[in-house]
């Protein structure tokens, strides 16, 4: 008999594990997350559609405004990712096993970054039902945290949430997401010590990001008959120059503010849009116009279709040349 207690009880050589997720980053997860819009952009997750749209016949019943011609349509996907890599992102795809359901290209409605990393979403329609479970198994594979899941009957889409600095966050609910949804976001940031404001949407409104992208530290555009008084003052009290849309022709034709910040006043966003890009480089934003017309008819454009995973942050995780080679890149 013996008293001496082993490290597996407890004992001598017991290595307690404090750090946290967002310490780990870097070195036992891939370095992940952000806390602003604005910052430079690092690396992005996208879904090139491919014979989940060979097989639509009813744009409506796949939630579409037309039917898209995929070759085309994956022709300028192939682009919007070699634009984001002559910007310097790492541009991760998604690549699923099995065909997936005909929305995955919208990958920014099925995740929400944050400092510590992902938070899962879950679509709020039947026709989307399932995409969630694929990007869960890609973020797996790419070693990057999934810190908590939207589950129950609650609905949440990445899209109705947007970050105004490190310790603040709009939320939306509406159509996409709802309160139980957006309850179970509010208490996963809540552990990060992050305040979250919430917001409804309008009727017709599909998303918080189509109302309205911040660009800078100080600079905001919005879209007047879309976007929530809340967010405006909000955005305000922070200290934001709040800019309103010119065009409302091509906010709903061309989505002109459905765009992507690979920088401070650096965006990508959908050619076509000339008086929405006159007017964001008259506010010193360089302008990236992609051609984006045939992905548009699912419905969405670039914003939508960019699941961001990581920003510059002021206080950058380690880097990811550290981490455990097992990853599948």
């Amino acid at each position: 008999m013996t008293d001496r207690i082993e490290a597996a009880y407890g004992g001598a050589g017991w290595s307690p594990r404090t750090q946290s997720t967002g310490d780990e980053l870097g070195r036992i997860w891939r370095t992940c997350g952000i806390d602003s819009e604005w910052r430079p952009l690092r690396a992005v997750l996208l879904h090139c559609p491919g014979p989940e749209w060979a097989a639509i016949d009813d744009p409506n019943l796949a939630q579409m405004l037309e039917r898209p011609y995929p070759e085309v349509a994956r022709a300028e996907h192939h682009a919007l990712a070699e634009a984001y890599r002559s910007e310097g992102v790492m541009v991760h795809l998604v690549e699923p096993a099995a065909t997936p359901p005909p929305n995955l290209l919208f990958v920014a409605d099925l995740l929400f970054s944050t400092p510590e990393g992902i938070i899962l979403g879950r679509p709020a329609s039947t026709v989307r039902a399932g995409e969630e479970c694929v990007v869960a198994q890609r973020l797996g594979q790419l070693g990057i945290p999934v810190v908590g899941m939207v589950h129950g009957t609650g609905v949440f889409e990445g899209a109705d949430a947007m970050w105004i600095d490190p310790k603040t966050v709009i939320l939306s609910t509406g159509l996409r997401t709802n309160d139980e949804g957006a309850g179970q976001v509010i208490r996963i940031l809540q552990e990060m010590d992050v305040n979250t404001v919430v917001v409804g949407l309008p009727f017709g409104a599909m998303h918080l990001m189509g109302t309205f992208r911040i660009v800078d530290c100080d600079l905001a555009f919005v879209w007047s008959n879309r976007v929530p008084f809340k967010v405006v003052e909000t955005l305000r009290a922070k200290g934001f120059d709040v800019r309103f849309m010119p065009d409302e022709r091509e906010l709903i034709e061309g989505s002109a503010l459905n765009l992507v910040v690979a920088g401070p006043r650096r965006v990508l966003m959908p050619a076509g849009c000339p008086v929405s890009q006159s007017f964001y480089r008259e506010a010193g934003v360089t302008c990236i116009p992609v051609e984006v017309g045939e992905l548009r008819k699912a419905a969405g454009s670039i914003g939508c279709m960019t699941g961001v995973l990581e920003r510059e942050r002021t206080q950058s995780p380690r880097h990811p040349d550290s981490v455990s080679s097992y990853w599948i890149t």
